[in-house]
């Protein structure tokens, strides 16, 4: 049983002293995007008292005409005497719309821009990859298209030593990637997964996260199970991925939710898993959730449900392939159990959605493993799963999956599970359910009472019959 899903974000990102604000915009964000595809760009705006101090106040917001545009490029094709402010006046310009697409239809402009972005003079150059951004975030097709000469040169200087430079290449090829298919092709034809790699080798977690970024962007392209992930798997970024999730959650919660989710998008593609196990990447995922749970507080997790999500869900599509694999395969720590009971407990109120990937990991968990779920049944976790009946339908039939796989172990887990109480609360949900979680409800009665026919009884019956009769 596999989950997937393809969610995309948008963001607009501020740093030194909009710090804060950045983090908060990033977790509505991941938040969005966990439920909805949007536009995949991100802004990266360093507002530096430099900046602030090389330009006139409201500079941004005056509207300029095509002949001023033109004089401007002018200025920096002649040597103005301060090119350096220029580009930081041209920088600020190309925020407006209407500049970039003047911009852009100017011979020999964005040759211009890429020629000081290959300056010799680092602020020079650092001022050109502002504009090269600015102009990346656009949602007007040919502005990004005007920067994809540019992306040779953005690939080279991700090998560069300033992690302000090197984040801002790779949010500049994140905004690109999203672009096209035949970007896309031309990025990878470049040598951008070899240049990826060398990033997760970065000291610099602005650099990380921003590495995280970019792969995240790639891996989400419709072409990725049959261009891109195959890539990914051979160059051995997995076991970099891995290791930045373990890092991040430590030390960074942003690179470990970026490198979670690109977990996901290569587990949930299917490509070749057994790479990823053979890796031993599921008993790594199993005790890295183990020791969060183990840490996780009820009041303070800080974004932690951020990262957990997709990790769980990248186990369980993980344990669906194990399974597979036969029973000598199958995990068997007990710990990892009360490490998804946590997570339910602890976001059941206020994130529905943890409860969910969870669960239906929990499913892939129970699925023909007496261990597991005899475990189940000694911890007492049953009254845990029967509270979690009164949630969402989703919820409810991700409950009755895990109830059913624990049934179908035979006739002492049904008489364990009777001896738990179930019954009442599975008539109450069969009364009460719509079409899909009553056929679920049916399930699990018709395998308990093939296996304890003394359950059955008169008043039962008949409310299984009158509900049989409304549903049809």
């Amino acid at each position: 049983m596999w989950r997937k899903n393809n969610p995309k974000h948008k963001s607009l990102l501020g740093l030194e002293e909009l710090r804060a604000h950045r983090r908060e915009r990033e977790t509505a964000l991941r938040k969005a995007r966990r439920e909805q595809q949007l536009i995949s760009k991100r802004l990266l705006r360093d507002l530096t008292e430099d900046h602030d101090q090389t330009l006139e106040e409201g500079l941004e917001t005056q509207t300029l005409s095509e002949q001023q545009v033109v004089q401007m490029i002018k200025d920096l094709q002649h040597g103005s005497a301060n090119k350096l402010k220029s580009l930081v006046a041209l920088w600020h310009r190309l925020q407006q719309k209407n500049v970039q697409l003047i911009f852009i239809k100017v011979e020999g402009s964005l040759r211009l821009l890429i020629g000081l972005f290959t300056s010799s003079f680092a602020d020079i150059q650092m001022e050109a990859a502002r504009c090269l951004h600015e102009l990346s975030h656009s949602d007007e097709p040919e502005v990004t298209k005007a920067c994809l000469p540019a992306t040779p040169y953005l690939i080279t200087y991700l090998s560069g030593h300033s992690p302000e430079f090197t984040e801002l290449c790779l949010y500049t090829l994140g905004n690109l990637i999203v672009e096209s298919e035949d970007a896309r092709n031309q990025l990878l034809q470049q040598g951008l997964i070899s240049a990826l790699t060398l990033c997760a080798q970065s000291p610099h977690m602005r650099v990380l996260e921003a590495f995280g970024y970019a792969l995240s962007q790639l891996l989400q392209a419709k072409e990725a199970p049959e261009k891109i992930i195959p890539m990914v798997l051979g160059s051995g970024l997995t076991l970099d991925i891995l290791r930045l999730i373990l890092f991040g959650s430590q030390n960074g919660i942003g690179v470990a939710v970026e490198l979670a989710w690109c977990l996901h998008y290569i587990v949930s593609s299917q490509v070749n898993n057994n790479v990823l196990i053979s890796q031993d990447i599921v008993q790594k995922l199993v005790i890295f959730l183990i020791e969060t749970a183990a840490h996780i507080s009820k009041n303070e997790y800080h974004g932690l449900e951020l990262m957990i999500c997709p990790i769980v869900r990248s186990l369980g599509n993980l344990l669906a392939v194990v399974n597979t694999a036969g029973s000598n395969s199958k995990i068997q720590d007990g710990r990892l159990l009360v490490a998804l009971f946590v997570f339910m407990q602890i976001f059941k109120n206020d994130y529905v959605f943890i409860v969910r990937e969870c669960l239906w990991t929990l499913n892939n968990l129970t699925v023909e493993n007496p261990v597991i779920s005899s475990a189940v049944l000694h911890l007492n976790l049953i009254p845990v799963l029967l509270e979690l009946l009164t949630h969402s339908n989703a919820v409810t039939l991700l409950v009755l999956l895990v109830l059913c796989n624990i049934a179908n172990l035979g006739i002492a887990y049904c008489q364990q599970l009777r001896q738990k109480g179930i019954l009442p609360s599975i008539v109450r949900t069969f009364v009460s359910a719509d079409a899909e979680v009553a056929h679920q409800c049916l399930e699990l009665l018709n395998i308990l009472f093939r296996h304890c026919p003394e359950v059955i009884q008169k008043k039962l019956w008949i409310v299984c019959t009158k509900k049989l009769f409304n549903v049809i």
